[in-house]
């Protein structure tokens, strides 16, 4: 039995059970407040075990790990930066820190030679040295300037790439419009010299990109308009094959769903997605698994954090699936965790990271946790009984 404590509920009980493909976990809360148990269910691949790395930590966003492994992990609504530290590398948080509050959406963060960026609503700031000053943290630096403001919020995510340029998805700011330069879109910037160039356009919203181990190509994905019914249209994975392509938005949507508020002009080349995943899943976090803990058949394929559909008249995501590449190809998409229960989400995955010793983060922002996927093979150990830390 494993005991939980959460910011959400007083405990949660885990039981779990093997099967043939996929291993099923029980957790029953056991909140005063409820007359009795209340039994759901996590799903994950067999093999695999998940654990509650940290909690109560606002709706988890992006993270990013530091070179002396602390976990940072941004939030959009709470405005904080958090970092936790695991300093006896057994599984579970010892120390955390808040680096930041009162921050104007700093959900896309991304570490670099012992720097921490982080993107606000419309610039990107660095705060130097963390991890030697996670008690006293100096006082951010702004490098960039020019990203763009709305009253409606768009999404950012921000990671550096193997050129060494920091990577910035700028989200539409709205359901589907022609919004102007640099929305909708993906920018490089040189943060020595502020220099920006413009990477993918026609991106409508992509939390999430990774570069291949393979060959080195940007792999993102793209979450699809709503308002077009429970089955359209798809939600897309894109490759960068050539710098300063277009992948479709507001004209076209996935391969085949034409957009009937606008035009396409007509000299517009569209590059299709590489993949498509079911319409309203929302593909919020994207990485490539570079770690040796997982079986080899896992090692350099693409890992995906559905986090979930709203406009839907059933759910569906909240789960993270691992998509098979073969010759840079999507051949197969498989479930690893599943945190959908009937309709009944008990997380919504948002980001994915992976750690030193092979496992793999998983953020949540519908309960504030982070957790922790590991392979643990045909093990029969007893669970153990954890606490979170405060």
């Amino acid at each position: 039995m494993l005991c939980i404590k959460t910011n959400n509920y007083n405990c949660l009980k885990v039981f779990s059970a093997g099967f043939t493909l996929l291993a099923s976990v029980t957790l029953l809360f056991c909140n005063s407040a409820f007359a009795g148990s209340q039994s759901i269910m996590i799903t994950v691949a067999k093999g695999f075990g998940l654990s509650l790395y940290a909690s109560d930590i606002g709706d988890a966003k992006q993270m990013a790990m530091g070179a002396n492994g602390t976990l940072f992990v941004g939030s959009h609504k709470s405005g904080t930066i958090h970092a936790l530290v695991d300093s006896n590398q057994d599984g579970r948080v010892d120390k955390r820190y808040v680096i930041a509050k009162g921050l104007e959406s700093p959900d896309a963060i991304a570490f670099h030679n012992g720097d921490l960026y982080v993107a606000t609503e419309n610039q990107i700031v660095r705060f130097v040295d963390i991890e030697q000053r996670l008690r006293r943290p100096s006082r951010p630096k702004e490098i960039y300037s020019d990203l763009p403001y709305s009253e409606k919020k768009s999404s950012r995510s921000i990671n550096f790439g193997p050129d060494g340029r920091l990577y910035v998805s700028i989200g539409a700011p709205c359901n589907v419009c022609e919004a102007p330069v640099p929305y909708s879109s993906i920018i490089a910037i040189n943060i020595d010299t502020g220099a920006s160039e413009q990477i993918a356009a026609g991106v409508r919203d992509a939390s999430g990109f990774d570069w291949s181990p393979i060959d080195g190509k940007l792999w993102f994905a793209d979450q699809g308009r709503d308002w077009m019914g429970d089955n359209l249209p798809p939600d897309e994975i894109n490759r960068v094959d050539v710098i300063g392509s277009h992948y479709g938005f507001p004209y076209l949507h996935a391969s085949t769903v034409v957009e009937p508020a606008y035009e396409k002009p007509k000299n517009l080349k569209i590059t299709l997605p590489v993949y498509e995943l079911p319409a309203h899943v929302a593909p919020t976090g994207l990485a490539f698994y570079r770690g040796s803990q997982f079986p080899n058949i896992y090692h350099n394929q693409l890992f995906v954090a559905e986090n979930g559909s709203w406009n839907r008249s059933s759910k569906v995501g909240y789960q993270v699936v691992m998509l098979k590449i073969e010759d840079q190809k999507v051949v197969s998409r498989e479930t690893v965790v599943s945190f959908l229960d009937g309709e009944f989400p008990v997380a919504r995955p948002f980001a994915l990271l992976s750690a030193a010793d092979g496992a793999m983060y998983i953020s949540d922002d519908l309960k504030g946790n982070v957790y922790r996927l590991f392979y643990k093979g045909d093990s029969t150990e007893e669970p153990q009984e954890l606490e979170e830390n405060e």
